[in-house]
């Protein structure tokens, strides 16, 4: 039989998601590879892959996307790893850089700049090597591994998941277990089970993964920043975004 080919973000966060899938039977049914999550979405939506962690945004635009896990990267509040960074305050913030690696935070932030924080920035497509060109009045949203330490760098740190709940009173989902097919029952109650195992050993993992830096606290980053279940009041935020950003989630997608 085909192994299925899996995309999945490669950022601190997924570590855990990983780590159970890894230790699965499932693992014997796929092929795995981690890409930045703008790659991640490129490749299920060109059907390089079949099943991916990829981030939310690029739901609308598959043909016939399907949610099949119970698990997701998201936020509770502050999620710490997707910021808006600035030596000065927003509303004198005059040019804002977006990082480039995932549309799902741009498009978060353009929506709470528009409507939380209500400010109009110019917004300028990030490149590589963005971060160094930040001061004065250039802002910069900066997601993932990257944003480590750059809270000691810049005075002023704005929150996206902090500030959309503060917006909305809701969770947010940065990214989620989503295929372009339905896939056999089996296999998604092994790959939930796989999840379920990989958050329960989180513990564990603290031996087998090194501090990114030294003020970061690996577990405190894994249990109260990022909330992994997908369950009923993240499936209404993520409703809710779609339906903000663009187009309503297409038909048929069980949220």
């Amino acid at each position: 039989m085909r192994k299925l080919k899996v995309t999945a973000v490669s950022y601190l966060n997924t570590k855990p998601l990983l780590y159970g899938l890894l230790q699965s039977p499932a693992a014997q049914q796929i092929e795995l590879k981690l890409d930045i999550p703008s790659v991640c979405a490129q490749r299920l939506k060109e059907g390089d892959a079949d099943l991916g962690l990829v981030p939310v945004a690029i739901i609308p635009e598959l043909d016939t996307p399907h949610l099949i896990s119970d698990y997701c990267i998201g936020t509770v509040g502050a999620v710490k790893t997707v910021a808006l960074y600035s030596e000065r305050p927003l509303e004198a913030v005059k040019e804002l850089y977006l990082d480039h690696h995932s549309r799902t935070s741009v498009e978060l932030a353009k929506l709470l700049l528009r409507d939380h924080w209500k400010v109009n920035p110019q917004l300028i497509p990030a490149s590589d090597g963005y971060i160094s060109a930040l001061g004065g009045n250039r802002a910069g949203l900066v997601i993932g591994d990257r944003t480590i330490g750059l809270e000691a760098r810049f005075p002023y740190v704005y929150d996206l998941g902090e500030a959309w709940l503060q917006h909305t009173g809701l969770p947010f989902v940065f990214a989620a277990w989503v295929s372009n097919r339905p896939l056999e029952p089996e296999f998604v109650g092994t790959f939930n089970k796989a999840m379920q195992q990989g958050i329960a050993h989180i513990p564990e993992l603290m031996y087998l993964l090194p501090s990114p830096h030294p003020s970061f606290d690996l577990e405190e980053y894994f249990t109260r920043y990022i909330s992994y279940e997908l369950d009923g009041e993240k499936r209404k935020a993520l409703a809710r975004f779609l339906e903000a950003v663009g187009p309503k989630a297409p038909a048929g997608l069980a949220l």
